[in-house]
């Protein structure tokens, strides 16, 4: 399994744009997937691009919550790429709690993209699975590996003990990646042996004075190999 963070707070390689936002891609089982796509559409394009990264040659776009940090470049993305597929925690009308423009401007350039509103856990592609959504409108992405459950978070805003607690559904936990936001129950940490917090994690420093040998740093750029 292959993860590559394309969108962040901070970028991990020189030459690439950071800004506040989140973006990753997953490489498993010859799928790529696309975690949230950022707040800027031309950042996440040009951090592609300069990645060698092919937009069009995205399988699934899976979007965490609806927050314009993790939305930003999905219209622009979806203009170039009419084949993925979209894993999403809202439906596209009113009721998604999305601003009204942006609804139209995606429905414009959702031609071709079959969607899929995640309501409950599932299997989304081989070894990759989705928590459903959970509180706050929100759902993590599971990858299983050979060392255990990988889950990638957007901004964790259904809390980590509730995310760790659907994911270990499917398995032993071995890596945590994204955004912890305003986690502080740093003990449900103890027992995951690969640490990456990034974006919107408040207690980042924390989080790595007291796990200091498995916690990595994060930011565009940044490729995970497990």
């Amino acid at each position: 399994m292959k993860l590559t963070i394309l969108y962040d707070n901070e970028a991990f390689l020189e030459g690439l744009k950071a800004k506040w936002g989140f973006s990753c891609l997953i490489e498993e089982g010859g799928k790529k997937i696309l975690f949230d796509t950022g707040a800027n559409g031309p950042i996440l394009l040009e951090n592609m691009e300069k990645m060698r990264i092919d937009p069009a040659g995205i399988d699934i776009i899976f979007i965490s919550h609806s927050h314009w940090d993790h939305i930003g470049g999905l219209s622009d993305l979806l203009h170039i790429n009419r084949k993925a597929e979209l894993y999403l925690p809202f439906h596209f009308n009113k009721e998604s709690g999305l601003p009204v423009l942006y609804l139209d401007i995606l429905k414009d350039c959702l031609e071709g993209n079959k969607v899929v509103v995640s309501k409950e856990g599932a299997k989304i592609a081989d070894n990759v699975y989705t928590t459903g959504i959970l509180t706050n409108n929100e759902q993590s992405l599971i990858i299983r590996t050979e060392k255990g459950l990988v889950v990638v978070v957007g901004c964790a805003h259904s809390g980590i003990d509730e995310i760790l607690d659907s994911a270990s559904k499917y398995g032993k936990l071995y890596a945590l990646i994204g955004g912890f936001h305003g986690f502080m129950d740093f003990e449900l940490l103890e027992e995951i042996e690969l640490l990456c917090p990034t974006h919107c994690t408040q207690y980042k420093k924390g989080i790595i004075s007291l796990y200091p040998d498995k916690c990595i740093p994060g930011g565009a750029g940044k490729v995970i190999e497990i």
